[in-house]
């Protein structure tokens, strides 16, 4: 789990506020996203809904998806972005995008 969110989203992890169960799970931040790993026996991957997460540079996070070897699909159905989805290390469906700048006339 720290592997794939510090290393391939490039997430630090965080500590957990004092008033939290600090043995249990992970937090992870970024610049406008923060992420909660719990573990839970009942545990099932969302492989439908998803968060989606806009980033400045797709292309060096699908080559760091692609070099620790997770899969990613590239989607091209949302207009005005390029995209890929992918999934964590626990089977969530993840989708990233980037706008795509528009030439000055």
């Amino acid at each position: 789990m720290r592997e794939f969110y510090t290393g391939v989203l490039g997430l630090p992890e965080v500590p957990k506020p004092a008033t939290m169960n600090r043995a249990r799970g992970a937090w992870f931040r970024g610049e406008s996203v923060e992420i909660h790993a719990i573990p839970d026996p009942d545990f099932q991957p969302n492989r439908l809904g998803h968060p989606a997460m806009v980033v400045d540079d797709l292309d060096e996070l699908r080559d760091r998806f692609i070099s620790a070897g997770h899969e990613i699909v590239a989607d091209d159905r949302f207009p005005g972005h390029r995209r890929f989805h992918a999934f964590d290390c626990f089977g969530n469906q993840l989708e990233f995008l980037q706008p795509i700048e528009e030439a000055s006339a």
